[in-house]
């Protein structure tokens, strides 16, 4: 008896094809910069820059940090677009101080995508001018949230979402959950998902159009890819098995802390930005959390909800640090399933595994 095995499908967004239906996570504060996006869409996914912090390396961002943030957010669409002739996207965050400015130099750029959460980007298309190609995919984290934008973009703008990251409790990084609803499993991602499915299913019937819907938040292999997809999403978002890779953009005791982390490591944190956030434990989250302040002036003014003033300590530093693999002074922050990642692989290798996986699971 001859088993056949199924390949993943490619990927559709407006006009872009990806061959893989893997989108790779956008990864702030230096993570996921143009190194890890160009390997990625050079392996056959799309390959995403993250707008937070982008210029965090740039001598001047603490005193200039608008300019220091789309100087180094073009910079990184250029040296991906150089590396690769894949599909590259970029993350910004709507509650980024200069969200505005970092989507007009993403446009600038001719970047392919551009992917917006923390919070409803309600008014992106406004950014668009006619000729312009970049698509724009809202991050939601129900379908309610889907609903509101596809309202308020065609009423204002005649526009559509052209695709929509569903993410859920178990990302890591920043998450658009209360605290009391990580756990409840009436938020779980399979949920949310066929949350947004329907509600785009009413849209498509209602405009005639097709949205891809991606699943995003603790999808950790070729299995889980396949479990989303039968249950009708076009595609996953995966972050945390992206760290763990050579092309990672950051240092080496950073991908190391994933390598090393166990389960009981994960822990929800509340973030100086006024959301939870999934993080791996380490000595400096145990201090914050026996309440020892780290005294700072904030240098960056990064994000709109940050508090200073009765925050314990600065994130955009902690997560500077934390990139550099200075650990003792920062954080890294990590989704549900990085406690099984067991080391670290090319891209390449990483994709591989995953077409795999995904095979293996229709045996």
């Amino acid at each position: 008896m001859t088993v056949r095995f199924m390949k993943m499908p490619e990927l559709k967004i407006g006009h872009l094809i990806s061959r893989l239906p893997i989108v790779q996570g956008g990864m702030g504060v230096g993570i996921s910069m143009s190194g890890l996006a160009s390997a990625v869409a050079n392996a056959g996914g799309i390959g995403v820059i993250a707008g937070a912090m982008a210029g965090i390396t740039e001598k001047d961002i603490a005193t200039n940090g608008l300019e220091a943030n789309c100087r180094a957010l073009a910079r990184e669409i250029r040296k991906a677009k150089e590396k690769t002739t894949g599909i590259v996207g970029v993350n910004i965050m709507v509650a980024l101080t200069h969200f505005a400015d970092m989507v007009k130099t993403a446009i600038a750029e001719k970047v392919d995508l551009i992917f917006a959460g923390a919070g409803l980007p309600l008014d992106l298309p406004g950014f668009l001018k006619k000729g312009d190609r970049t698509r724009l995919v809202p991050i939601v984290s129900s379908g309610r949230a889907a609903g509101v934008i596809c309202k308020r973009w065609y009423q204002r703008y005649g526009y559509l979402p052209d695709a929509f990251v569903v993410e859920g409790p178990k990302a890591g990084g920043h998450l658009g959950f209360k605290a009391e609803q990580l756990d409840d499993p009436a938020f779980c991602l399979e949920n949310l998902v066929a949350e947004v499915l329907a509600e785009v299913k009413s849209v498509e019937a209602e405009h005639g159009v097709h949205i891809p819907v991606i699943a995003a938040g603790g999808v950790y292999d070729g299995a889980d890819i396949r479990r989303f997809l039968e249950m009708g999403a076009s595609g996953v978002q995966m972050g945390t098995r992206f760290v763990a890779t050579h092309e990672c953009d950051a240092d080496a005791a950073f991908k190391q802390s994933y390598v090393d982390a166990r389960k009981e490591d994960l822990m929800v944190i509340k973030s100086p930005v006024g959301l939870p956030g999934r993080a791996l434990r380490n000595q400096f989250l145990l201090d914050v959390a026996e309440g020892s302040r780290r005294p700072f002036r904030c240098p960056y003014h990064c994000i709109k909800t940050c508090d200073p003033e009765n925050s314990p300590y600065c994130i955009g530093i902690a997560l500077a640090m934390a990139r550099q693999g200075k650990l003792k002074n920062g954080f890294a922050f990590a989704g549900a399933n990085a406690f099984r990642v067991d080391k670290i692989v090319s891209v390449k290798e990483l994709m591989n595994s995953l077409e795999s996986d995904y095979d293996q699971a229709t045996a």
